[in-house]
């Protein structure tokens, strides 16, 4: 389940909440600079034209998304094939309906405790609070649509990739999840910007700060609903399918089984709709993170304070154009190095994509920031570190320090990948030590086998995000950075770096969530290609080369789609800890937001915030404890759910028809989404309820936000890696597994 996302979220809304005590009310929203007087090159590119510029690439970049689905759907497919997608897709439907209309309600519940703060303690106006609402409703609606078209896309390339690997061609096949995972990030992220820039050029900029409040409380709460209502939803269908497997002796996605397209679904759920929606969250509320830091820590300085929220939507802005060019790169260097080889790792692809895809952004980012930040001043009206007023002081180190700390973020998108392939690549030591276990000593030891990758794999990825957060914070100690921190914030400057971290590992986001989404793609293809059962069609050879022109090959075609299934897990389980490891650093961000507040209102807030105040004691306790209290709520959902799915497929499965009725596998799908939203309530109680409570211990609070989010970066990769190590197994051992 999304731990992260949670305390990412929770920081969010408590950060508004804090607002209860009387003597907060009026300055917790984000006062945002003008931005009339910001520009660049000495006064010939404007901020305004540099945002323009922004809305214009979104527009863009999304009409490419677009096209990019329209293009996969008009791939060759076989009927019988389409006909199974469409009904995995129709199940999905009913899915997104149910949980749409959990979200009203969940929002219905937020908007009263919004309009309780903006209305009733700080007294807005009525059209200020409907504008910060409508901006929570745009976030959710974000959320939701971009995870829409994702299982709308997935849903129509699974079977566009089964159909392809009958020619034998496995580049072509490998393309077409990646083209629709593609068309997922770039749209995601378009649609993510061009509101965040919305915002900030069309809302008064009084009212822009509550405005970003808005939009993160909501895209936090659509992610968190989605995320993880889609993780129990395809663990529920993924347990009830596989027991009938083991108890039946049923093979591999048998269409008897009423299961098999519940457990379809679930994988586009939970693997498809969940990290799109995170993915949207995470890159908007880091984005807000950056810009609420700026504004409270530069409140005095605001000429200074807009050059750096502008270069950030810059840099933004340029990782869309710089994403899709080395996706269209790397598709040269891979048709030069496998193409026409029938056999070669579907991994290398992919792994080329990242590499090229890291690189290339930290290349534009140094760029683009010599060119916007090269001659950077501090105003007349701002402070040193030294308490003395500086006029034109220039910093012309400033451009490349801060350009380094947000490579540090963007090669962690690579260096996280590789260490994740060491423990669950098809081709890794630790995925062959899961196999000769599951063969030799049962589900037992596969169990185990797991375990033992996914808690190794988690302790390697807290070094690497440790190891370059040390990175950044060293250049945070640059003379340059420290001066732009007023002096009672001198402490700041390493938190506005690991803001900036976090800020790089969403860099080249549009990739990663494409290797994310190739996983639900290409698992669901060998789904699609059992129940379509086009091998057993009468004279299928000659009729698929008289109306596509080819002749297949069916000997080769499960092998293929294997090859691809077991890369999409390696993937799904390298690009999970980028979304991850961008909350976690992120939070520590929107926290000390949160801190600097407060020492703003009460002077003393700094003071404290020391571990030898029982507080923090007590909250560092409850935020470590409280992750396993949502693993327990989150399982306990996915036991009682799972349990009631068995129960209704024992029951219904017919061994004397060859596939189950749609009836019975609409049923299952309705039994999983029930249960998902039970988990769900259950979860998001506790959730409302901390976040109500909290805020009248600031210590408490801040603690357990910290260490609840800082538990989940390695807790929740080790949980999600070992189902990932052994879902790479080959599938000669999957009766274990």
């Amino acid at each position: 389940m999304s731990l992260k996302k949670l305390s990412f979220g929770f920081a969010v809304l408590l950060f508004t909440l804090l607002g209860s005590f009387n003597a907060f009310a009026g300055d917790a929203d984000i006062q945002l600079p003008s931005l009339q007087n910001v520009s660049f090159f000495n006064g010939s590119l404007t901020a305004h034209a540099i945002l323009f510029s922004g809305l214009v690439i979104c527009v863009l970049g999304a009409l490419f998304g677009i096209w990019q689905y329209m293009q996969t759907r008009a791939l060759q497919v076989h009927k019988s094939m389409g006909d199974v997608s469409n009904i995995i897709w129709e199940t999905c439907k009913t899915y997104l309906w149910q949980q749409g209309k959990f979200l009203a309600a969940l929002w219905i519940l937020i908007a009263v405790c919004m309009i309780y703060y903006f209305k009733g303690l700080q007294e807005k106006p009525v059209t200020d609070v409907i504008v910060i609402l409508a901006a929570s409703i745009l976030g959710i609606l974000g959320s939701y649509s971009v995870a829409w078209f994702g299982i709308r896309i997935n849903t129509t390339a699974n079977s566009r990739a089964a159909f392809s690997s009958l020619k034998g061609d496995s580049l072509k096949t490998l393309f077409i999840p990646l083209q629709a995972g593609m068309s997922i990030g770039l749209l995601l992220v378009c649609v993510e910007l061009f509101c965040m820039i919305s915002i900030l050029l069309f809302i008064p900029r009084e009212l822009a700060g509550a405005s970003f409040i808005g939009f993160a409380i909501g895209e936090s709460l659509g992610a968190s609903a989605l995320r993880i209502g889609g993780g129990i939803f395809t663990k529920i269908a993924d347990i009830g399918s596989d027991l009938m497997k083991i108890v039946f002796n049923l093979p591999e996605d048998d269409p008897k089984n009423p299961g098999v397209i519940a457990d379809c679904t679930g994988d586009n759920a939970g693997d498809s709709v969940g990290p799109t929606a995170d993915g949207f969250e995470t890159y908007g509320v880091t984005g807000v993170a950056l810009i609420a830091f700026l504004s409270l820590a530069l409140v005095a300085s605001p000429v200074l304070c807009g050059q750096l929220i502008i270069w950030l939507f810059a840099i933004q802005a340029l990782m869309i154009i710089t994403s899709l060019g080395s996706y269209q790169l790397n598709k040269v260097v891979a048709k030069a190095r496998y193409g026409g080889k029938k056999s070669f790792n579907w991994e290398a692809p992919l792994t080329d994509l990242v590499w090229i895809t890291s690189i290339a952004s930290i290349i534009v980012t140094f760029v683009a920031s010599k060119l916007l930040l090269g001659n950077f001043m501090i105003s007349h009206d701002a402070i040193s570190i030294f308490s003395r007023p500086v006029v034109d002081q220039p910093l012309p180190n400033l451009w490349w320090v801060l350009s380094a700390i947000i490579a540090c973020g963007t090669l962690a998108g690579a260096l996280i990948m590789e260490f994740t392939k060491i423990f669950v690549s098809t081709s890794s030591r630790h995925v062959k030590e899961v196999t000769r276990s599951s063969e030799q000593g049962g589900a037992s030891l596969n169990i185990l086998s797991g375990l033992v990758a996914g808690n190794f794999s988690a302790f390697w990825m807290g070094l690497v995000i440790l190891a370059l957060m040390f990175v950044a914070y060293l250049f945070s100690q640059n003379t340059d950075l420290l001066a732009l921190m007023p002096p009672q914030f001198t402490f700041a400057a390493p938190i506005f770096a690991f803001g900036l971290v976090a800020f790089g590992f969403l860099a080249m986001a549009p990739v990663t969530i494409a290797v994310d989404s190739f996983g639900p793609v290409t698992d669901n293809a060998q789904s699609v290609y059992e129940l379509s059962r086009i091998e057993s069609q009468p004279d299928i050879s000659a009729e698929i080369e008289k109306d596509f022109g080819f002749k297949p090959n069916f000997d080769g075609e499960k092998l293929e789609l294997e090859k691809g299934d077991g890369a999409g897990n390696t993937f799904k389980a390298t690009a999970k800890p980028v979304l991850i490891g961008t909350a976690v650093v992120g939070s520590t961000t929107m926290i000390f937001g949160i801190i600097m507040l407060l020492q703003n209102v009460s002077g003393d807030a700094i003071a404290n915030l020391s571990l030898v105040q029982p507080q923090i004691i007590f909250g560092l306790l409850m935020g470590g404890a409280v992750i396993y209290w949502f693993t327990g709520a989150s399982m306990q959902a996915v036991v009682t759910g799972a349990y009631s799915a068995v129960v209704f497929i024992k029951k219904n499965l017919k061994f004397d028809k060859e596939t189950a009725s749609i009836e019975d596998s609409k049923k299952v799908v309705e039994i999983c989404t029930v249960y998902a939203q039970r988990g769900l309530v259950n979860i998001f109680v506790v959730v409302f309820a901390f976040a109500l409570g909290l805020p009248f211990s600031i210590r408490i609070s801040s603690s357990v936000i910290s260490s609840a989010s800082r538990s989940s970066v390695c807790f929740k990769p080790s949980s999600w890696r070992t189902p990932a190590a052994r879902g790479t197994t080959p599938k000669k051992s999957s009766k274990w597994i």
